[in-house]
């Protein structure tokens, strides 16, 4: 299991390329584009924000600069992290061809941004078109990038593609389990660069102390039930409808369920179809006194609902990568995360109305206590800064070489 044997992998840094001499302040650069992956991004912003070493730098740019998706930058603002350069880039779209002509925007804002701040490295983390923009800048612009939770596969959705295109262009891997770092091998990355180090989203529930659930419930104007979800369901960027219908299966099975169920939604995401998904979530929450649709908790509030729930629905990569670590279930609905390790604790379904339900009705008689969170131990955050501590020969890291190996 993954928690076995962090301390024998790290007892010895791969030191190929490394040297072992502390040079001036690390310039780290930190582009986000939305509010799950500065989720995941936020205790290695507070760590490097607090290093002495380090001088941190943020760029907020997508759903963060959205009236639509809240001003999620205000967020990050109130953390206590400054901004330094906020690029829009997001198209008032429900299109494909809109989200191809933000990422597009997105390159020309992020390589201006990036040239003016001059960091000594560029930080992404995961699969979304923002930092696909952000890794494409960085690339031409010859500053190494460094990306966070590649390796992983999700068949159902865009965001395989662009993930794997990320890993490409970066010099340095931090990946979240070890058939993670076996994939990033076998795309030739050097395996002296690939570091397992399991995911930050674990690290983050320290910062974010969860509310009891009468407070959560005055917070969010809900009124808890005999049984609580919380549901999520994101476009499914490689189905023919981008997962519309299977949308409309979703809201029939919870319909099913009838009223002692009590439905948390949050909001989709920003990828093509995403209005129309937030559009039906509000359409069923208007008529539905026991549904909430929530345009975007942050995460206390959200790490504070997965606690007070039964179960967490959809199709969010956040059931798979966060929910194990409360014990509590997940149902992953569909093709969207096909691919993706999980925990015993994890139910996949297909996106049908009674199947949906049938695995909701599993999830509630589940014992999760003894879960097992394949993707870490809370302490990714302390292996990725010793890992940036480190001198790094500029030139080496930007002269990648295709490294043939099976991957093992």
């Amino acid at each position: 299991m993954l928690q076995s044997g962090w301390a024998r992998r790290w007892s010895i840094f791969p030191a190929a390329h490394f040297w072992t001499a502390t040079v001036a302040k690390q310039r780290v650069c930190a582009v986000t584009g939305s509010r799950a992956e500065y989720g995941l991004l936020y205790p290695l912003l507070r760590a490097l924000q607090q290093d002495a070493e380090f001088e941190l730098s943020i760029i907020a740019t997508g759903t963060h600069l959205s009236p639509a998706f809240g001003l999620t930058y205000k967020a990050i603002e109130s953390d206590g992290f400054t901004i330094d350069a906020k690029v829009e880039m997001l198209i008032s779209s429900d299109a494909p061809i809109g989200i191809a002509k933000s990422v597009g925007l997105g390159v020309i804002g992020l390589a201006d941004a990036l040239e003016r701040l001059a960091p000594d490295m560029v930080m992404v983390l995961g699969d979304r078109y923002e930092s696909f923009a952000a890794a494409q800048a960085a690339m031409f612009l010859r500053i190494p990038l460094v990306h966070l939770c590649g390796g992983d596969s999700t068949e159902g959705a865009i965001d395989e593609a662009i993930r794997h295109s990320i890993t490409k262009m970066a010099c340095m891997h931090f990946v979240t389990h070890e058939v993670a770092a076996r994939r990033v091998r076998q795309m030739g990355e050097d395996p002296d660069y690939v570091f397992n180090v399991g995911s930050t989203g674990l690290d983050a529930r320290r910062f974010f102390p969860q509310l009891d659930r009468e407070t959560l419930a005055r917070r969010l104007d809900f009124e808890f039930r005999a049984h609580n979800l919380l549901v999520t369901f994101h476009p499914v960027t490689l189905a023919g409808d981008l997962g519309l219908n299977q949308l409309e299966e979703l809201l029939r099975a919870l319909d099913s369920l009838g009223d002692e169920y009590a439905i948390m939604f949050t909001g989709a995401n920003a990828d093509a179809a995403g209005s129309t998904v937030m559009k039906r979530l509000l359409e069923f929450a208007e008529t539905r006194a026991r549904a909430r649709v929530y345009t975007s908790l942050g995460q206390q509030l959200y790490y504070s609902a997965i606690a007070q729930v039964d179960a967490v629905v959809g199709n969010s990569s956040s059931g798979l990568y966060e929910v194990p670590s409360f014990h509590k279930p997940t149902v992953d609905i569909g093709e969207r995360q096909l691919g993706r390790v999980a925990a015993a604790s994890v139910i996949h379904c297909e996106p049908k109305a009674d199947e949906i339900a049938a695995a909701i009705g599993r999830a509630l008689t589940m014992d999760c206590s003894a879960a097992v969170n394949p993707y870490g131990d809370g302490e990714s955050v302390k292996r990725i800064t010793s890992v940036l501590r480190l001198a790094v020969d500029k030139g080496k890291l930007l002269r990648k070489r295709f490294n043939w190996t099976s991957g093992e």
